[in-house]
């Protein structure tokens, strides 16, 4: 794995990084249904991970028929075991189920409007595109321009980038105290928030620690020794992190607008 060049991109995208990490919406996520807010547009970003992961899987494996080896046999046990962790990995009861999935149970647990994600689901099930669905469905902006910049990656059909995308626009952007802020909500609520909880550390074990050293290996492997490739990725990260802070914007905006109403 080439070390020199993941920590060049690290560095690289660190400022935009940090202005999710330090945004203001955890600060504003006091009440269940502040976080209802977040969590009706942070379901978005949940799905097109998934998207992404499977646009990846796509692209580095055979997925037809009939089978033909595709591509490095690293890249797509990589990818692979990736893909068994994000969509079937374990509820509290040992059920396999799939993050996206999770986080529903999460969010009907907490009380929190499933009204348009499961329309959005059905219309995109049904065969429209995304950006149409998600109109439709009565998405706001931010949410709709965050979507937009993954499936500009994802048509991009660009392996290199969808991996960096995957691989650092997601990753490790949840603070700490969100984490705390939601065991202390979950406690107040006598555990109406247990599945969120869960959801959370399981992120955290999961996509930030095993899923994380495999996605920067799949990264290294797709750039290779390519320095454009190499500029290309960085660049595509910052544009996706750029489209999550407008996510993040979105949400604040959405709990202040409900609070300045209730006053």
């Amino acid at each position: 794995m080439s070390d020199i060049q993941i920590e060049r991109l690290r560095a690289e995208i660190e400022p935009v990084r940090q202005q999710i990490i330090q945004h203001p919406l955890y600060d504003h996520i006091r009440t269940i249904e502040d976080l209802h807010i977040f969590m009706e547009h942070h379901i978005y970003a949940v799905w097109d991970f998934m998207s992404l992961l499977k646009s990846l899987q796509r692209s580095l494996t055979c997925v037809s028929l009939p089978w033909v080896p595709v591509g490095s046999a690293q890249t797509r046990y990589l990818i692979n075991e990736i893909v068994t962790g994000e969509e079937s990995d374990v509820d509290q009861q040992g059920r396999s189920v799939s993050h996206f999935e999770l986080y529903l149970d999460a969010m009907q647990q907490s009380g929190a409007d499933l009204l348009s994600i499961h329309s959005f689901i059905a219309q995109v099930q049904d065969g429209c595109a995304v950006d149409t669905a998600a109109q439709r469905s009565g998405l706001n902006d931010g949410v709709r321009a965050f979507m937009r910049s993954t499936f500009d990656v994802i048509g991009s059909q660009q392996t290199h980038l969808q991996a960096a995308v995957f691989t650092f626009g997601r990753e490790d952007l949840i603070p700490d105290m969100f984490l705390a802020l939601i065991r202390d909500l979950n406690r107040s609520l006598s555990g109406q928030l247990g599945t969120l909880e869960y959801y959370i550390e399981r992120h955290i074990e999961v996509d930030g620690g095993h899923h994380s050293h495999l996605a920067y290996e799949m990264t290294a492997e797709l750039c290779g020794k390519d320095d454009q490739k190499w500029k290309e990725a960085t660049d595509a990260v910052k544009k996706s992190l750029a489209a999550r802070v407008g996510l993040w914007d979105a949400a604040l905006a959405g709990i202040k607008e409900r609070n300045s109403i209730i006053l």
